[in-house]
């Protein structure tokens, strides 16, 4: 199977990003105008979230109008309440017969240490997300939720490398889309889904990309180095397949292997990785396809997260290590 193009080509689905370059933070806004339904699923141990205990299957509400990921750690929850905003003054949410509210879920990855830790998206940042989200392919790398994103932090911040916001989705036949957007923001390293190959991680101080497991099992008991909740990865996957609220939980379930072929060590103490899923309905697939292709492009979207990220903020990204190999001079 084959990945290409973006999220938004899942019908009704639009994204939208809003960022301080110059301070590294930002967030991205994933607009379902119609609604969709959705579910999510946390599996690291430092989550920073919003409404997302609402999208337990055995809750009321079953259908989301946009999804919000965000840099700023838990400063950056605010940036939801801007996404609400422009949903409400469009009279997009739901109609509770005084007025809508819009269901807007939300996690957060902590972006603190690459820019400015004063500058946090708001809720200014989040209108603006939300304005600019389109159908237009995704833009990837240092944008939205990924700005400030960085890997390789399990030997301490001072070998990490630069990370970004990555987006795939695979049309199958029958007329299935799924796709999926991530924002990596990983303690361990990240590898090539079909290589292997370490695409960025803990850098030594000559430049080489160091073995995370092997860092692992050197400090076993504890990261002095590593504050704690300073790192998560998020991901947003969505099909228009017609899929029950308590299915689109085991495709978040599902998808969290994606995740674990791409991110060595993944689902720490010192991660709040997290899978929200949703649809839009349409065609009729099995769980276990959504689930089984939905994991493959989540890990795709990753590995093109680190690929298209740009060093900055102090960081070097996976760009910069491939233009040393080629002899173009960068220094480490």
């Amino acid at each position: 199977m084959t990945t290409a193009g973006s999220l938004v080509d899942v019908p009704g689905t639009k994204v939208g990003h809003a960022h301080d370059p110059r301070a590294w933070t930002g967030c991205t806004a994933i607009v379902w105008e119609k609604g969709a339904l959705c579910s999510v699923d946390v599996r690291g141990s430092a989550p920073g979230t919003r409404e997302t205990d609402l999208l337990d299957p055995t809750c009321l509400v079953d259908r989301v109008h946009a999804i919000c990921l965000s840099g700023g750690s838990g400063y950056g929850l605010d940036s939801a309440t801007g996404i609400a905003a422009y949903l409400e003054g469009r009279g997009i949410g739901a109609d509770v017969g005084y007025g809508i509210v819009p269901i807007v879920p939300a996690a957060v990855l902590f972006d603190l240490s690459v820019g400015d830790p004063k500058v946090r998206p708001d809720k200014a940042m989040g209108y603006a997300a939300a304005s600019r989200a389109t159908d237009a392919p995704v833009q990837e790398g240092n944008v939205g939720a990924g700005c400030g994103a960085s890997v390789g932090k399990i030997g301490g911040f001072a070998k990490a490398m630069k990370s970004g916001l990555g987006s795939a989705s695979v049309r199958l036949p029958g007329g299935l889309v799924i796709g999926a957007v991530v924002a990596v923001n990983a303690l361990g390293e990240v590898r090539d889904p079909a290589t292997r190959e370490v695409l960025a991680g803990p850098l030594s101080a000559d430049g080489r990309l160091e073995d995370s497991h092997e860092l692992l099992i050197r400090k076993p008991f504890s990261f002095t180095e590593v504050p704690k909740g300073t790192n998560t990865t998020l991901a947003v996957v969505a099909s228009n397949a017609n899929l029950t609220k308590a299915e689109l939980k085991k495709v978040a379930e599902m998808t969290h292997d994606g995740f674990a072929r791409t991110i060595y060590p993944v689902h720490t103490m010192y991660d709040g990785d997290a899978v929200f899923a949703a649809s839009t309905g349409g065609v009729d697939a099995s769980v276990d396809v959504v689930g089984a292709v939905s994991a493959q492009v989540v890990a795709e979207a990753i590995a093109r997260a680190v690929r298209l990220a740009e060093g900055g903020g102090g960081l070097l990204s996976h760009r910069d290590l491939k233009n040393v190999r080629q002899g173009d001079g960068i220094k480490l």
